[in-house]
């Protein structure tokens, strides 16, 4: 397993359309970061970030099929019987999520670069499915900073941060006890962090339409 750390300079973009596609599946605890990495990586090197399937209710201005879709429990649990998701999860005992899989396929067959932001259990899921995929896990620098980031936030109480940072912690845990990830990269300021991750993916998808 490669290691990715912090990269200087920045990576060429690399239009999609041109050769294989591939599919960059993102991990990492809440508040590291990774999400705002994913859309800076869609902005550079085109391509899209894939829009998960939910049975929650929609929060304050999320669109449907922009921010996810979402579907009553009924619904996901047909979409689970006829295989259509990618990976499929139920957070904190509560609402399902899920990757629909025909909408990243497609875009895979049309050389585009796909983004999931899953969690470790899902990005292992993905893993056995598409074993060509790109698996990159980021880290926060210490456990202290990442308490002090997701407090930072300001979305949930102290109960739920305490939650979420246990949780996060058994993901790092995880995540380094398997063969999941390709890359960790250290989120210690956003704008290194970004230029590590772009490092990587350009890299890949130089060597996938060489080859392709």
């Amino acid at each position: 397993m490669a290691t990715g750390g912090h990269a200087a300079g920045s990576a060429g973009t690399a239009p999609a359309g041109t050769g294989p596609g591939l599919l960059l599946v993102m991990s990492g605890p809440s508040g590291v970061g990774k999400t705002t990495i994913a859309h800076e990586l869609i902005r550079r090197f085109g391509g899209l970030f894939s829009v998960s399937a939910t049975t929650r209710a929609p929060g304050p201005g999320e669109r449907e099929g922009v921010d996810y879709f979402f579907v009553d429990p009924p619904t996901f649990q047909r979409w689970i019987d006829e295989d259509r998701f990618l990976e499929h999860a139920q957070v904190f005992g509560r609402s399902w999520y899920g990757t629909p899989e025909d909408p990243v396929r497609q875009a895979l067959a049309r050389g585009e670069l796909v983004v999931l932001d899953i969690d470790v259990q899902g990005a292992e899921n993905v893993r056995r499915k598409v074993p060509q995929a790109l698996g990159i896990f980021v880290l926060p620098p210490s456990e202290d900073e990442l308490l002090k980031r997701l407090r930072a936030r300001g979305r949930e109480d102290a109960a739920a941060i305490d939650r979420r940072f246990a949780e996060s912690k058994r993901e790092i845990e995880r995540a380094r006890g398997n063969r999941t990830f390709d890359a960790f990269v250290v989120n210690d300021t956003l704008p290194q962090a970004i230029e590590a991750v772009a490092s990587v993916v350009a890299s890949r998808l130089t060597a996938g339409r060489r080859n392709g």
